[in-house]
């Protein structure tokens, strides 16, 4: 089949999925209600969390970017937490007739929680995240939107950087430790312009501070994600300088989607190989103490190896027996597990 085809079948497919969830979404409406309600095409999900910029400005350009299209789309403002004064903005934009639609939490929750909540409450087959502040220059959005047609994400790459070097440096070598840990070929993760497919949000969870890691959970799940060069735009520019616990935190949470993504379902191999390197070191001491002790009459009383030798065995055989435990629980719920997904069924 050429790819042609291919990605004609795709498009079909998408409008069929997108022609059920509108008609699953007005089943039981009023036939006068149903005709009146517009279709949405596009939801665009704008989560305020920590950072935002002015808020007219900011939705008046994404709101430009995407009336240059020819989708049809609602605009979603999640609030993580008070912010009176972008409420007051949003509340003001409402009345005027814009069509917005606020979510706001009782606490700060996470961007994470933010995005689920968006996620829950918007329609739209197609799926966009928007920070909010300006991140990338106006044009974007539509670029993004065309290149879903061949994918089921797309992820926004700032390029070129136009911003101080320090943010550059931050920016590479987080893409450097990211692609040694788990593989993945994505530049730039702290970009917050993205869209997919309706599916990836259903299939895919995300918790605590997984956004970040949200394009590498999905190509987990077999979904095709492609990283789009989007301008960056220059009021993205100011140096950007964290807490050292920030920084942990980014490679603690990278740490957790490597382990998710790798050994979900075999926990053995990762707690197994760590408890056996561990493990064989103290068996290595311990034997070489053992020569020493028989062949060349070395005492073994006050010496710290032995100690070490046999504390090194005890916890690497520990370890091994959490990654045993750990495998008897996912072959207990296996049947429950799901990391896979189905793109079509033919016949």
């Amino acid at each position: 089949m050429s790819e042609t085809l291919v990605n004609d079948e795709r498009r079909n497919r998408f409008s069929q999925r997108r022609t059920m969830r509108q008609t699953e979404a007005v089943a039981g409406e009023h036939p006068e209600e149903r005709r009146s309600k517009p279709a949405v095409d596009v939801s665009v999900i704008i989560p305020v969390s920590e950072r935002y910029d002015n808020v007219r400005e900011v939705y008046n350009a994404y709101k430009a970017d995407l009336d240059r299209t020819s989708y049809a789309y609602e605009i979603i403002y999640v609030l993580d937490g008070a912010y009176a004064d972008v409420l007051a903005e949003l509340r003001q934009l409402l009345s005027e007739g814009e069509p917005l639609k606020i979510i706001r939490f009782t606490r700060a929750f996470g961007e994470s929680t933010a995005l689920t909540a968006g996620f829950a409450n918007s329609d739209g087959p197609i799926l966009v995240t928007l920070p909010a502040y300006h991140q990338v220059e106006p044009g974007s959005v539509a670029r993004l939107l065309n290149a879903l047609a061949d994918n089921d994400m797309v992820v926004g790459r700032r390029w070129p950087r136009t911003d101080s070097g320090f943010n550059r440096f931050q920016t590479r070598l987080f893409y450097r430790v990211q692609k040694m840990i788990t593989g993945h070929e994505l530049h730039d993760l702290g970009c917050g312009v993205r869209g997919f497919k309706r599916q990836v949000a259903d299939e895919v969870s995300i918790y605590g501070d997984q956004h970040r890691f949200l394009p590498i959970i999905a190509q987990r799940w077999g979904f095709k994600v492609k990283e789009l060069d989007l301008p960056q735009s220059p009021k993205d520019a100011y140096r950007r300088v964290y807490r050292p616990g920030v920084y942990l935190r980014r490679l603690l949470d990278l740490l957790t989607v490597f382990f998710l993504s790798k050994f979900t379902k075999k926990p053995l191999r990762f707690f197994g190989l760590i408890g056996s390197g561990i493990a064989f070191i103290g068996a290595i001491i311990l034997v070489w103490l053992t020569i020493e002790r028989l062949f060349l009459s070395v005492a073994l009383a006050d010496r710290p190896a032995l100690l070490a030798g046999s504390l090194l065995v005890v916890v690497g055989i520990q370890i091994f027996g959490l990654g045993l435990l750990a495998e008897l629980i996912i072959f207990t719920h296996a049947k429950d597990l799901k990391e896979y997904t189905v793109e079509e069924v033919i016949n």
